[in-house]
C-alpha cells in the first residue's frame, strides 16, 4: 500500500538550485559540510542537520519553505519539514 504524500510534496514543481551544489552559508563563515539539501521552493542549498550549521532546517525556520530534496548523488528523496514526510521519487 503506498501512502498519500502530504500537500506540500504533491505540488511540486522542478526548482532549479540557486548555487552551485555548495552551502554559501558555511562557505561565508570558513566552515565545512557533511551533506547538501535544495530547498524546492526557491532553490536555496543548504547543510544537513547531520552538518554543524544545519543551514538547510535554518532556512526553512526562516523563511517556512516547507521541503527540500537531498542534493547527493544517488539520493533521491524529498523532505516535507512541515508535516514531517519522506517521499522518494
Amino acid at each position: 500500500m503506498q501512502r498519500k504524500l502530504c500537500s506540500h510534496l504533491a505540488a511540486l514543481n522542478h526548482v532549479t538550485p540557486a548555487a552551485e551544489y555548495a552551502c554559501a552559508e558555511c562557505i561565508a563563515q570558513g566552515d565545512t559540510w557533511v551533506h547538501l539539501r535544495v530547498c524546492q521552493e526557491c532553490g536555496h542549498v543548504g547543510c544537513c542537520d547531520d552538518s554543524k550549521n544545519k543551514h538547510a532546517t535554518r532556512h526553512y525556520h526562516a523563511t517556512q519553505h516547507p521541503v527540500i530534496a537531498s542534493a547527493e548523488p544517488g539520493e533521491r528523496w524529498l523532505w516535507c519539514f512541515a508535516d514531517q514526510s519522506f517521499a522518494e521519487y
